[in-house]
């Protein structure tokens, strides 16, 4: 192999600081080739190829370099043979046609990384990127309302206001059942309304969407609208699909008491979509909604047509605890627990405290066996401890629920939760 002219070298200097050069490289390039460095001259013309792929000098520049065994230029005393073309041929500045050009991408193609990736469309135009939605959409899941331990008022609400009659078309039709509007779940943070809400799209076997503020907020003027707007699009294309509004204080706050137009007008873009809920468009498509303070909710969203179904979602019941115990301690080694004795010493603690109970129980018991050397079991004595120390987290919320149950309770909005206060002496 013929060593580098000092030009050469010089060359490859600049085109180091100017990788992007072409006229540059493809200078260098030739240069390669006269020197009869065929490797570096196909190397440089094919970074050349990525930078102007439709430029017919390098095009011909690779062809050259690609055929080692032709000459670097073109021959210059040649006997031309006698000609049959017309007169006025046109000038050929594409590739010789002589050359293989598949032979040639599958030399280089580790060097020339594909420019455009493109997706083959199905026979119905499914494949069209258009047509991708921009939202995560979970399959029917695996979770029903039986799978929710205890709460067995909560699921008797359920089956009576929202679910008996979608499973029951004929029937609704004979009672003349409307379908208009969503419900409305709220409570105290960490009682499970999000898995409820998995649970009924279990039960009506529909796809779930999961909307938070995040999703839809936009720091663009307009597009936190159209983003709520595709949202309920993606959903009618992935029919029968539950829509679930997480955090709906945050997506739909009173708009009154809003300051920012962009936030009102989101507001404004979902009870347009909610109205559409009863049309032909929206068939399949079921509004369930989750909060924790429900008097923050902008009233129009509480209309009837709308979210006009609420159901209160307490803190679990002895049933729902023990069932929720006895999950976050099925993979742990525990021995001599009491699920009954410890579901009744927790009363008042939400699913959420419930599993930081069963995580400190373990903490307890992991840092013990590493003090002492000896490996230990979580024993009833961990867990009773732990739950003795444990504050319910929902305290401050039914604080503020206590005022509201009082004093803002208009058209009896809120019976269920003074009820309940007044079973729990809290009011």
């Amino acid at each position: 192999m013929p060593e580098e002219s000092p030009l050469i070298q010089s060359l490859r200097t600049a085109v180091t600081a100017a990788p992007s050069d072409v006229p540059l490289r493809v200078h260098l390039a030739e240069l390669l080739l006269e020197a009869g460095h065929h490797d570096a001259a196909v190397t440089e013309a094919a970074v050349a190829l990525q930078h102007a792929p439709g430029d017919p000098l390098v095009r011909d520049l690779m062809t050259r370099a690609m055929s080692p065994s032709s000459p670097s230029t073109p021959p210059q005393n040649v006997t031309p043979e006698p000609a049959q073309a017309p007169a006025h041929q046109p000038t050929d500045t594409g590739p010789r046609t002589g050359f293989n050009w598949q032979a040639a991408e599958d030399q280089i193609g580790d060097a020339i990384p594909p420019r455009f990736v493109e997706a083959p469309l199905s026979t119905d135009g499914s494949g069209d990127p258009g047509d991708a939605a921009a939202w995560d959409v979970t399959a029917p899941g695996p979770v029903r309302l039986a799978d929710v331990g205890g709460m067995q008022e909560v699921k008797e609400r359920l089956e009576a206001a929202f679910l008996a009659p979608m499973r029951n078309p004929e029937l609704r039709k004979l009672y003349g059942k409307s379908l208009r509007g969503g419900l409305l779940l709220y409570g105290p943070p960490g009682c499970g309304k999000t898995f409820i809400a998995r649970a009924i799209a279990g039960e009506l076997g529909a796809n779930f969407l999961s909307v938070s503020v995040n999703d839809v907020l936009d720091m663009w003027i307009g597009n936190s609208e159209r983003n709520m707007h595709e949202i309920f699009q993606t959903a009618r294309r992935q029919a029968p699909c539950v829509v679930f509004l997480d955090e709906l204080d945050a997506l739909g706050a009173k708009r009154s008491r809003t300051a920012h137009s962009g936030m009102r007008n989101t507001v404004n873009q979902l009870l347009t979509e909610l109205d559409g809920i009863d049309s032909a468009a929206n068939e399949g498509v079921f509004v369930l909604a989750a909060t924790n303070v429900p008097w923050d909710v902008d009233i129009a969203l509480r209309r009837p047509g709308r979210l006009d179904r609420t159901l209160l979602v307490l803190p679990p019941d002895t049933p729902a605890r023990e069932a929720i115990l006895r999950y976050h301690l099925r993979e742990r080694p525990i021995e001599n627990v009491d699920l009954g004795k410890l579901a009744k010493a927790t009363d008042g603690l939400s699913g959420a405290d419930l599993a930081h109970l069963c995580e400190a129980a373990a903490e307890n018991a992991l840092l013990d066996s590493a003090r002492t050397g000896t490996i230990r079991m979580i024993s009833m004595k961990d867990l009773l401890s732990t739950a003795k120390a444990t504050v319910p987290s929902t305290e401050p919320w039914f604080a503020a629920a206590r005022n509201v149950a009082m004093f803002a309770n208009e058209g009896g909005m809120y019976d269920d939760l003074v009820a309940y206060l007044r079973k729990k002496r809290k009011l």
